[in-house]
């Protein structure tokens, strides 16, 4: 029973569980890097097995309902589900190698990583925040996005021949519309479509200045605007906190004004 007990108290405690996940992150990582041997692959197996023991623990002692209600909780249950294939390597060393599906999953051990992001402070309001901000900004980013796609759609019926590298199909165009508004070859794009037709002749330069358009409005001006009512979504939580302290603070000086005209 005392036994029980201590090993009850080990799995909900977070600062020892954290201690094992940055354990299984330094494993892996070595795996990662090439340095496969048995004591890393039992020790990586064996960290697998903690975080399933704890899963399990939580499950029990908060409920299904209660232990799913936590972000981390769910996070975690994902991660360690992800991982389980990665112990078949102990045990059938030859199987998982052959079946690309393990293979992969086993692959998909390194986003336990994400476990330690517990470590940093204040990272649950920086979920919330978020949160918050994608959903005051998907009409913006939605809107965008339209945009990218009627440009893209636009630039592969008018410019697939002079640059099948980057507007062949719909896709490609779209994604080198993208890669223009996010200034990523925001001037080699544009040179290419023009030396189809002559760096020199008027089109090549009605080209240049229809991209400087799109760089200018997509990548300078629309991007900045998102940039800025995502950050200003981002922090809007401590505005409000910020409101409710200035008010209750005007409800005591109206109070206190409200005392001193009576007298």
């Amino acid at each position: 029973m005392r036994m029980r007990q201590s090993l009850k108290k080990f799995f909900l405690n977070d600062n020892w569980i954290m201690a094992v996940i940055l354990l299984n992150a330094g494993i892996i990582y070595l795996q990662v890097s090439g340095y496969e041997n048995t004591l890393l692959n039992i020790l990586d197996s064996a960290c697998t097995v903690i975080f399933i023991i704890e899963m399990c623990v939580k499950i029990n002692e908060y409920t299904l309902r209660g232990y799913w209600s936590s972000f981390w909780n769910r996070m975690d249950c994902i991660l360690v589900i992800l991982s389980i294939p990665s112990l078949l390597n102990l045990f059938i060393p030859t199987m998982a190698s052959n079946l690309s599906v393990l293979l992969l999953l086993r692959t998909l051990r390194v986003l336990r990583f994400f476990r330690i992001m517990r470590l940093f402070p204040n990272f649950a309001k920086v979920v919330t925040g978020f949160k918050i901000a994608m959903r005051q900004s998907y009409g913006v980013l939605l809107s965008f996005f339209v945009i990218i796609v009627v440009f893209g759609l636009l630039n592969c019926s008018l410019f697939r021949e002079a640059d099948p590298a980057h507007f062949c199909t719909p896709l490609r165009s779209i994604y080198s519309v993208f890669q223009i508004c996010t200034i990523e070859g925001w001037y080699e794009i544009p040179n290419a479509v023009a030396a189809y037709y002559g760096d020199s002749t008027v089109i090549a330069h009605f080209i240049r200045i229809y991209f400087t358009f799109l760089l200018l409005m997509g990548g300078i001006i629309g991007m900045s605007f998102i940039n800025s009512i995502f950050v200003d979504a981002m922090v809007s939580d401590n505005n409000n906190d910020l409101e409710k302290q200035i008010k209750s603070l005007q409800k005591s000086v109206d109070e206190l004004k409200s005392l001193l005209e009576k007298k």
